[in-house]
């Protein structure tokens, strides 16, 4: 979240930025501040009434101590006068830092100045692409005919079991997904990315602490009795483990990557895209996560970009990267890119991976600090990316490697796999 001084002090500035984001409530930043302004006055008073009872007692008892006794009685009284004003004080002052963080949390992370403006994902920009589209064979057809005609995935087991959206992979289509995640995080970790296997459900802690609540609760599935929700991505246990930790600057960069099942509802994207692959509420991720110096953050977000798309061309796929404007970024985020391939038979691209910089926003939520060379505590900032989802890869891979005798996998799986070819 944003800290106050911040907004107190750059006002207008946090204005601009919220409508670069196509924030709807501008207005909230001024409540934000009076809410300020009322906690700092109550804070006085109390601060004020709390002194004279502290003077007071102490003078009760130089009194007692000469033989005063009466009136250290009447110093008594008083004290005991202050100390009824004093509790409203204390009550008003816990309800109006209360409401304070329930409003400045409602704040979006303010987009870098690198945020081109727009509404929409047309808006967004096309840093550059990479790879060859594929020219199919005649008898080409879309992946989830693929996955049939080869045994891979049963949608309608999946159905049957759960419901629409939770598919099973069978045989060889099982085997590739387990080659696509071993290969994936055996390629993090030669770059230098410690694994995790992190719980697959979180507290509401760990949710709110990433970014996820209060904006995304209607997309997370709740576990009602136990109060804990199934995580939408690995980013959001993978960076609470850093939760409340003082890290020492030599220790930064920290850089983290873990595979796990992904959870999402996907409220109110019913009727868009959501045949085969193309939309799951249940499916399978490697994700990449680094906390670092905040003079370097930028500078690591670029590596993280060139680290996904290297992996992106070592798997033959013709892709590109966006730079989203402000209205397609999410709430957590200060610049995002986001990297997508092209489904040949489809014709489309398809997104496969985000990558961002959240600056100080969520590790100001979730207190993750450094103690620099001064001395002084700072917060770190964090970044993470998808390193990759697998259901649109695993799409684009039958689709563009699509041939009459097969589908011809690249070579970098050909070892994780088995075997060159699905047939």
């Amino acid at each position: 979240m944003l800290q106050i001084a911040f907004i107190r002090q750059n006002t207008a500035l946090v204005k601009e930025r919220l409508a670069l984001k196509n924030f709807g409530d501008i207005a909230l930043v001024d409540e934000i501040i009076s809410l300020d302004d009322t906690r700092k006055k109550l804070q006085l008073e109390f601060d004020t009434t709390q002194s004279k009872i502290n003077a007071a007692s102490k003078e009760i008892g130089q009194l007692i101590a000469k033989g005063q006794k009466e009136a250290a009685d009447t110093q008594r009284q008083e004290v005991a006068a202050l100390k009824t004003t004093l509790q409203p004080f204390a009550d008003q002052l816990a309800e109006t830092e209360k409401k304070l963080q329930e409003q400045i949390v409602k704040l979006p992370n303010l987009p870098s100045d690198k945020v081109p403006p727009g509404k929409t994902p047309e808006d967004n920009i096309t840093i550059r692409e990479g790879g060859k589209k594929p020219a199919l064979h005649a008898g080409a057809v879309p992946h989830w005919d693929l996955t049939k005609k080869y045994n891979l995935i049963d949608f309608e087991l999946g159905n049957k079991i759960t419901g629409s959206g939770f598919p099973v992979y069978i045989g060889k289509g099982a085997k590739l997904q387990r080659a696509l995640i071993q290969y994936f995080l055996d390629y993090n970790t030669n770059a230098g990315y410690k694994e995790f296997m992190p719980p697959h459900m979180v507290n509401e802690a760990s949710a709110f602490g990433t970014g996820q609540l209060p904006d995304k609760e209607g997309q997370m599935y709740f576990v009602t009795e136990d109060n804990f929700y199934l995580i939408p991505t690995a980013e959001v246990p993978v960076t609470n483990i850093y939760r409340d930790e003082l890290l020492k600057e030599n220790e930064l960069p920290v850089k983290m990557t873990a595979y796990t099942p992904c959870f999402r509802r996907e409220a109110g994207s019913y009727g868009k895209d959501v045949r085969g692959l193309n939309r799951l509420h249940q499916f399978d991720k490697v994700e990449i996560v680094q906390l670092v110096h905040p003079d370097k953050s930028y500078e690591v977000l670029e590596d993280m970009v060139n680290h996904v798309e290297t992996l992106l061309q070592s798997l033959d796929l013709p892709y590109r990267i966006l730079k989203l404007c402000g209205g397609d970024m999410g709430f957590a985020s200060a610049l995002t890119y986001d990297f997508e391939v092209y489904s040949a038979a489809q014709q489309k691209w398809l997104e496969v991976s985000s990558v961002s910089n959240f600056e100080a926003y969520q590790t100001n939520r979730m207190k993750i600090r450094f103690k620099d060379a001064n001395g002084k505590n700072q917060l770190v900032h964090s970044l993470n990316g998808s390193s990759l989802a697998l259901p649109r890869i695993v799409a684009c891979l039958l689709e563009n490697h699509q041939t009459e005798q097969g589908i011809q996998l690249p070579a970098v799986l050909h070892s994780y796999f088995g075997a060159q070819l699905i047939n």
